[in-house]
């Protein structure tokens, strides 16, 4: 811990810091032109054991809850909205692959985040950030990942 604080100002600080960064990283990566996020770069490309999202429907049941996640893109007016499917053709599902790109990449991004914490938070506390962190975005990742693998399975049974 680099920073002293009494008890409510550490309070105040870390809810304010977790407001900034998660408004901050969500607006950002609404900046990012959309080539960047290609669903076959590495971090985002399906991996064996996800078993075709069967991992997550078994391991997490994740068809029971994913619908209930907030959507941070309605939070910006030029964000894409990932609650429901405007339509099937290609072009659309592959420009919604791409966004959960977007949206993988900027969970990755909060949860590097809760490192900061331990600037000003006593060692305990800088994990229990750190767990709620964890808490608030692996859930989005799994649905973001369940969601790519979906589509892009759906994106390549459509014609051009």
């Amino acid at each position: 811990m680099l920073v002293q604080l009494p008890v409510i100002w550490l309070v105040v600080a870390n809810v304010l810091g977790w407001l900034a960064i998660h408004l901050g990283v969500a607006w950002l990566v609404t900046q990012f032109p959309d080539r960047i996020f290609s669903p076959d770069d590495w971090l985002y490309r399906s991996r064996t054991w996800e078993s075709g999202g069967r991992f997550y429907e078994k391991m997490f049941r994740i068809r029971a809850w994913k619908d209930l996640l907030p959507d941070g893109a309605a939070l910006f007016g030029n964000g894409f909205k990932k609650k429901h499917l405007k339509t099937g053709n290609r072009a659309y599902l592959e420009l919604f692959v791409r966004e959960t790109c977007r949206g993988e990449f900027a969970h990755w991004i909060v949860l590097g985040c809760s490192l900061l914490f331990f600037l000003w938070n006593p060692l305990w506390a800088g994990f229990v950030m750190v767990g709620y962190a964890l808490a608030v975005n692996a859930p989005c990742i799994m649905a973001q990942r369940y969601n790519r693998i979906r589509l892009s399975r759906a994106a390549t049974r459509r014609p051009s």
